[in-house]
């Protein structure tokens, strides 16, 4: 007995300093705070990661609580990837989680992109002067995530380094061809308007020189001045769309348009497929416009 628990010590003490332990089927585990992360995460690491997403579809990023089992399910992770960009700066259980993987390595993927204001409220009276966190959404800054992810997969887990970087070229040149088809399909609506109930797509108007509007800001519910300031507003621009996230109720949303004889539809920020998900949204935006 006292042979083999030197034996199993030897074996511990061989192990590299900060490389990930794979699981029992030789991949590493990865855990995301979103989806469009986890979207990224796959990509990149090829079948050689699993990955898993602490806020699940119609979460919201800003308030959502993990259960217990999947905090407890994420214990051994060798890699967490944040948003980084103030997305999880509400959170309280970040600290919790980071607290049980004390030798987690952590990818902020937002390292090096531009961060922009919060900007385009479509009521007067105050401004958000937070910085916005959605900059996954211009595929000018998935170019910086797939980097970023790619380099902290090849840190936690060095064998699988060659692989990690090559997806990730494989991955930017995919997300070079939908910025063309993006930039193509908008051009006819440059400068146009649309109005959003959340300030999640300001990257994406700031790529493609497109105006968003937003009802709200910093997630405060509307009130009636604001309400008739947006709706004025929306009859100025001549806008008949109100686009919503899955993440926050409609019901103000569903006023507003109301209100301006007009309709509401959802645009989701947050959703897994990335890339299928930016071109529903250019389309829903595109027909919005004209």
């Amino acid at each position: 007995m006292h042979r083999a628990l030197r034996i199993l010590l030897l074996l511990l003490m061989a192990l590299p300093s900060g490389c990930a332990v794979p699981e029992r089927d030789g991949r590493m585990r990865v855990a995301v705070s979103i989806q469009p992360l986890a979207w990224f995460a796959e990509r990149i690491a090829g079948g050689r990661a699993t990955v898993e997403v602490m806020v699940p579809p119609g979460g919201n990023p800003h308030t959502y609580e993990p259960l217990p089992r999947q905090m407890a399910a994420l214990d051994g992770a060798a890699l967490f990837v944040k948003a980084g960009s103030g997305v999880e700066f509400e959170l309280d259980w970040m600290p919790r989680f980071l607290a049980l993987n004390p030798g987690l390595r952590v990818c902020d993927a937002s390292r090096g992109v531009r961060l922009l204001p919060m900007g385009g409220e479509a009521h007067a009276g105050g401004h958000d002067h937070r910085m916005d966190p959605h900059f996954w959404l211009d595929p000018s800054n998935g170019l910086l995530i797939a980097d970023n992810i790619a380099r902290s997969m090849a840190g936690a887990d060095p064998s699988g380094a060659e692989t990690y970087l090559a997806n990730a070229e494989l991955l930017k040149r995919e997300l070079r061809e939908l910025d063309r088809s993006i930039r193509t399909a908008l051009a006819p609506s440059r400068g146009g308007s649309f109005l959003v109930f959340h300030p999640a797509w300001g990257y994406y108007a700031h790529a493609y020189g497109l105006r968003q509007l937003a009802a709200e800001s910093g997630g405060k519910e509307l009130t009636p001045r604001q309400m008739r300031s947006v709706v004025d507003r929306a009859r100025a621009e001549g806008i008949r769309v109100v686009f919503v996230s899955p993440e926050f109720s409609s019901a103000q949303a569903a006023a507003i348009a109301r209100e301006i004889d007009g309709v509401t539809r959802v645009v989701d920020p947050l959703a897994m497929d990335y890339s299928a998900n930016l071109l529903r949204a250019t389309e829903a935006f595109r027909e919005a416009i004209r």
